[in-house]
């Protein structure tokens, strides 16, 4: 086992992409611990042999069309009409139209690459700093996953076998309470700094709606899908890029075959790319299971303290930590054999769990020195890496503290579902 956790290191130390270290070591350890070659494949794609999966390239593809077809212009025109006249009023809509576009993508990259390029240009174009743009844009990407559609919640509900529709559903809270909490630390900052506001025009409202309704109602069309059992979590998926690409073409004209070709290769190279760190991974947590890490790891947190609340305090520290070196979707296929027998032994509510675990990974992806979010942002925008690791710490702390609010308090993410879809 020694050499598969090694090989698994060495390879992360010389810079080889997650998925391929992961698959190595563990093709490795299989090999050194005399396993079957056909288990290797097997494993591999067991792993992604999964009807729900499919969502994932298809929720990655409806971001990449609304990026692509300036349905994300449209939403922040909307935002930056409806709260820009708040101090900081650019940094509001940055947030909001980060929980709008949430409930199309599902993706924090899609958010921070795709929208998140479209707000620092406007934030720079009207005084605000890079480092302050930047953090925000950072920041507010991590509403994504959290609200629905979430893929790492997909990724999640697939591992454990929890429904997926209540995971959405339990996602809704927690995201709107983070957004609120950004909201105020950008206004406290806004105001010390002196950033601008522009007044409020009802009629200027009047004519962003008017013009992005048919990219509004997505987020609507999903959840009432979901909430109504209409369609599936995947079914839900194909409709979103249906919808954003009809949207696209024949409402806003602003698709070309070109450009949807172009969406095309990049949603199937970020599919690829998810996908193979889940066979892979599943490779990585068989060999674990069958050498009994992953039980000696559950054993060793739960000596730590049979109290659900420490428990889960240890556990957000250790997810934190890894979420700042490690792609959310690896993470989840190599822990979730871990920390499932947890949750069911201290008798969590699973789909408080998950949630709980999305929100810990997403915090990773915008903490310094790792995190993805933060060199996304800067290498689209041009902002020096440096400059957003500086800026993004104080918005940690609206990230933290809505963690710490959602896993100590259960009924802000189990009410919602519980309300819609019945008690599970």
């Amino acid at each position: 086992m020694s050499v598969f956790i090694i090989s698994f290191v060495i390879f992360l130390v010389f810079g080889v992409p997650i998925s391929i270290s992961i698959g190595f070591s563990a093709v490795l350890g299989c090999l050194y611990l005399g396993y079957p070659l056909v288990v290797i494949g097997q494993k591999m794609v067991s792993g992604i042999d999964s009807w729900l999966l499919i969502a994932i390239p298809l929720f990655i593809l409806a971001g990449n069309l609304m990026n692509e077809g300036k349905i994300t212009e449209k939403i922040f025109g909307t935002a930056e009409a409806l709260v820009g006249w708040i101090p900081g009023g650019l940094g509001h809509a940055n947030i909001v139209a980060s929980l709008i576009f949430a409930g199309m993508s599902g993706s924090a990259v899609a958010d921070a690459g795709g929208l998140g390029s479209i707000e620092m240009r406007a934030m720079k174009d009207h005084g605000y700093d890079d480092g302050f743009s930047g953090a925000v844009t950072a920041a507010s990407s991590v509403i994504g996953p959290i609200f629905p559609p979430s893929i790492p919640l997909i990724i999640y509900g697939a591992a454990s076998s929890v429904s997926v529709s209540r995971l959405f559903m339990g996602g809704v809270v927690p995201a709107l309470i983070m957004m609120a909490l950004l909201m105020v630390l950008v206004f406290i900052m806004s105001v010390k700094r002196g950033y601008e506001r522009t007044p409020f025009s009802l009629r200027k409202l009047g004519y962003e709606l008017a013009h992005s309704i048919p990219a509004l109602i997505t987020p609507l069309i999903i959840l009432s899908g979901f909430t109504l059992g209409w369609f599936t979590p995947t079914e839900g998926s194909s409709i979103a890029a249906l919808y954003a690409l009809v949207v696209s073409i024949v409402v806003y004209h602003s698709m070309s075959l070109k450009q949807f070709l172009k969406c095309l290769r990049d949603s199937a190279i970020s599919s690829a790319n998810t996908l193979l760190i889940i066979g892979t991974s599943t490779l990585f947590t068989y060999v674990m299971a069958k050498e009994n890490i992953s039980a000696s790891i559950a054993n060793f947190i739960l000596s730590i303290s049979k109290n659900p609340a420490i428990v889960m305090l240890v556990i957000n520290i250790i997810l934190l930590l890894l979420g700042m070196v490690m792609e959310p979707g690896a993470i989840l296929t190599l822990m979730l054999p871990v920390l499932i027998p947890i949750a069911t032994r201290l008798n969590i509510d699973l789909v408080h769990f998950g949630v709980v675990i999305v929100l810990n990974l997403m915090i990773g992806q915008v903490t310094p020195p790792f995190g993805v979010c933060l060199f996304v942002i800067s290498d689209v925008n041009k902002v020096r890496i440096e400059t957003l690791y500086k800026s993004i710490l104080p918005f940690l702390i609206p990230l933290i503290a809505c963690l710490m609010l959602t896993t100590y308090v259960p009924g802000m993410v189990t009410a919602l579902p519980n309300a819609l879809l019945g008690v599970g």
